[in-house]
C-alpha cells in the first residue's frame, strides 16, 4: 500500500470499500475479490481494502476488538506489541512519575495509544510517511488525537529534553525486503544512539528483541523478559530511574500478571533425574532464572546446560509446566519405539532442549499405534542424549 492508496480507504468510498472486504475477509482470497468488484468496489481500492481487512482480522489477538477500526501494515503489525503488555508498560511508565513521553519509532502506535489511555502526553516518531499517517489516524480512531500525536521524521533529531520519558522500540526489519534484522547495531534508529537515551532522559525504555544477547545489556539496567500464555513476545530495558533490579521474568497467563526476579547470575545445582519434570516458561529461561525458579520449588538440572528441572514432588507454579517422568533411558530410536509400543502409547508431544533431533521426523519414525497419549523429552543428563517419557502430573 502507498499514501494514495491509504488515502482512498479514508474516502466515504474507502470506508465502504473496507466494510464489504470486512464482511468477506477470512475465505478465499479470489473469491472475496470477485464479490467487491461485482459491487462496483475499483480493483485498485478492492484489493488495499481486502489486505486492510485481513489485517484486522489477525490483529484482533493483540489489540482486542479496537483492531476493527485501525489501520496496518504487515511489517507494523507483526512489531506491534500486544495491547495487555503495552497496557502494563504504560501503567509502569505513569506509576513512576511520567507525563510526557517521546516515542521514537512508533510505528503503527500501540505502545504510545496505551501510554494515552494512561493518561500520558505522547509526541510519536516515525520515519516511514505511510506508517505515520496510520499511526496518525489510529489515534483518531481511539478518539485520543489530542494526546497522541505524530511527526513523520527522524528520530535521532527529535529533541527528548522536555520529556520525562522516552520510549523507544528500533526498526527490527529491513526496509524493502521486510527480513529480520538480529545485529542490534544494524537496528534503526542504530544501537549506540538508542543505548545512550538513558544518559539523556531519567525515564528511558527500550524494546528489543526476545534473543537480546546479555552481554548487550547496557550496565544498571533492568532487562525484562514478557510472556502471554506461553508465547514469549518480547523484552524490554528499563533504564534510569525505571530500573529496579538486574532482571525480571514476566509471566501473563489467563488474565493474571505473574512475576520472577533475580540476578540472571545464578546457577541452578545440578542432580539426578527425578520424579517430576518441570519445563520453565520462556520468559524465566530467557531472563536468565532458572536458578531462582529452581530455589522455589527445590529442584535440581540435570546437565549444566539444559534449563529442565526435576524435584520429587509436583508443585502448581506459573512459571513452569510440571510432568511426571515415568521412563527414563538413553536415547535410541529402537528401545523408545519398543517402549511405546509397549505402552500401546499412539499419541506424542515431543519436547527438546539439547537435542538436534527433529521432532516431527521422530514422530514417523516411530510409528506409533495405539490409544495412549505420552510426552517425550528429548534432552541430555550429565551430558548424554536422553529420552524422557512423561504423562501431566496428578
Amino acid at each position: 500500500m502507498d499514501l494514495d492508496q491509504f488515502a482512498a480507504l479514508r474516502t466515504p468510498e474507502g470506508s465502504a470499500a473496507l466494510d464489504a472486504a470486512t464482511r468477506v475477509a477470512g475465505g478465499d482470497p479470489l473469491t472475496a475479490a470477485a464479490a467487491l468488484r461485482s459491487a462496483g468496489v475499483p480493483a485498485g481500492l478492492a484489493a488495499a481494502a481486502l489486505t486492510q481487512a485481513e489485517l484486522r482480522r489477525r490483529a484482533t489477538g493483540k489489540f482486542g476488538p479496537e483492531a476493527a477500526g485501525m489501520f496496518l501494515t504487515r511489517a507494523g503489525l507483526e512489531q506491534a506489541t500486544r495491547r495487555v503488555v503495552a497496557d502494563r508498560r504504560a501503567a509502569r511508565l505513569r506509576d513512576a512519575g511520567v507525563r510526557t513521553l517521546a516515542d521514537l519509532g512508533c510505528g503503527l502506535g500501540a505502545d504510545a495509544l496505551a501510554a494515552a489511555r494512561a493518561g500520558i502526553r505522547v509526541y510519536g516518531v516515525e520515519a516511514d510517511p505511510l506508517t505515520a499517517a496510520m499511526a496518525t489516524a489510529n489515534a483518531g480512531a481511539a478518539g485520543l488525537a489530542d494526546s497522541f500525536t505524530v511527526a513523520c521524521g527522524d528520530a535521532t533529531a527529535f529533541d527528548v529534553s522536555r520529556m520525562d520519558g522516552v520510549f523507544c522500540d528500533p526498526a527490527r526489519r529491513s526496509t524493502g525486503t521486510g527480513r529480520r534484522i538480529f545485529d542490534p547495531r544494524s537496528y534503526s534508529p542504530p544501537w549506540d544512539f538508542v543505548t545512550a537515551l538513558a544518559a539523556r532522559v531519567p525515564h528511558t525504555v527500550v524494546k528489543v528483541a526476545p534473543g537480546l544477547d546479555h552481554a548487550l545489556i547496557p550496565a544498571g539496567a533492568e532487562a525484562e523478559w514478557v510472556s502471554v500464555d506461553g508465547d514469549l513476545v518480547e523484552a524490554a530495558l528499563w533504564c534510569g530511574r525505571l530500573a529496579d533490579l538486574p532482571r525480571r521474568a514476566t509471566v501473563l497467563r489467563d488474565g493474571r500478571v505473574h512475576q520472577l526476579t533475580g540476578s540472571g547470575t545464578e546457577e541452578a545445582p545440578v542432580g539426578p533425574v527425578r520424579r517430576y519434570l518441570y519445563d520453565p516458561d520462556p520468559a524465566v529461561v530467557r531472563a536468565h532464572l532458572v536458578a531462582e525458579l529452581a530455589a522455589t520449588l527445590d529442584a535440581t538440572i540435570a546437565d549444566p546446560s539444559i534449563a529442565y528441572l526435576y524435584a520429587d514432588t509436583p508443585a502448581v507454579t506459573p512459571f513452569a509446566r510440571c510432568l511426571e517422568v515415568t521412563d527414563v533411558l538413553p536415547f535410541s530410536l529402537k528401545r523408545l519405539r519398543a517402549l511405546l509400543r509397549d505402552r500401546r502409547v499412539g499419541r506424542v508431544e515431543i519436547l527438546k532442549r539439547g537435542s538436534a533431533l527433529e521432532p516431527e521426523r521422530l514422530r514417523r519414525d516411530l510409528r506409533l499405534a495405539g490409544d495412549q497419549a505420552a510426552s517425550v523429552v528429548l534432552t541430555r543428563v550429565a551430558g548424554a542424549p536422553t529420552a524422557l517419557v512423561c504423562r501431566p502430573a496428578g
